[in-house]
């Protein structure tokens, strides 16, 4: 794809991001199919929880390029990060004030990202982000780096049967798994779905599930 002169370059994607870091994608508010459902966004509450400081600022990525209109303090670091984070202005929160981010940035449809340092055993940050902005989805969507970014434990699974093809699932999808054909009938593409459970909390037919990978 063709490189834009105000957006990432896909060197400086692979040197400074793509590199140093893994990130997964984190499902919020999700029913798992044959798994316990997930309540009060359990799966990142824990991580979470398990912190001794969070803090909050805003995503570095879209103060850089403002290609888009969505939230932009959303950018949650952990600990050793969060302290770090602090000394350039983050401001410390509670548990209950990130899980109120969490739950904002995702109706913004922003995709949640877990980042872990290499170096590091567990995520130090935790952001939302949109495929327009952010150095991780920007390398996949655009550049299909791989690497850049690590699927979650789940995937989606569509039934086709009660699907409405409104189109709802294919605006909210930042992985571009989503299309509707020239008859205006969905598509998905599995290989492109990364497990954000974006499509899922919206579609209106109930279409749409998680499914452990396997």
């Amino acid at each position: 794809m063709k490189e834009d002169k105000d957006d990432w370059t896909r060197e400086e994607l692979q040197k400074e991001y793509v590199e140093k870091m893994i990130a997964v994608t984190v499902p919020v508010n999700i029913i798992i199919h044959g798994q316990q459902t997930i309540l009060d966004l359990s799966t990142i509450e824990n991580l979470l929880r398990d912190a001794e400081i969070i803090s909050l600022e805003d995503c570095g990525c879209r103060a850089k390029w403002h290609k888009c209109d969505a939230p932009l303090d959303v950018c949650i670091s952990l600990d050793d990060e969060a302290r770090d984070s602090m000394k350039r202005g983050a401001r410390r929160i509670s548990l209950a004030q990130a899980l109120v981010v969490l739950q904002r940035s995702h109706r913004a449809g922003l995709v949640h990202m877990a980042f872990t340092f290499k170096g590091k055993e567990k995520p130090e940050v935790v952001c939302s982000c949109c495929s327009c902005c952010c150095h991780s989805l920007s390398a996949l969507v655009r550049f299909g780096m791989p690497d850049a970014v690590v699927a979650s434990e789940y995937i989606a699974q569509q039934d086709h049967g009660s699907c409405n093809n409104c189109g709802t699932c294919v605006q909210r999808c930042r992985f571009k798994a989503r299309q509707l054909d020239s008859e205006q009938k969905l598509v998905f593409n599995p290989a492109k779905c990364f497990g954000c459970g974006l499509c899922a909390t919206t579609c209106p037919t109930k279409s749409i599930t998680l499914l452990r990978r396997t």
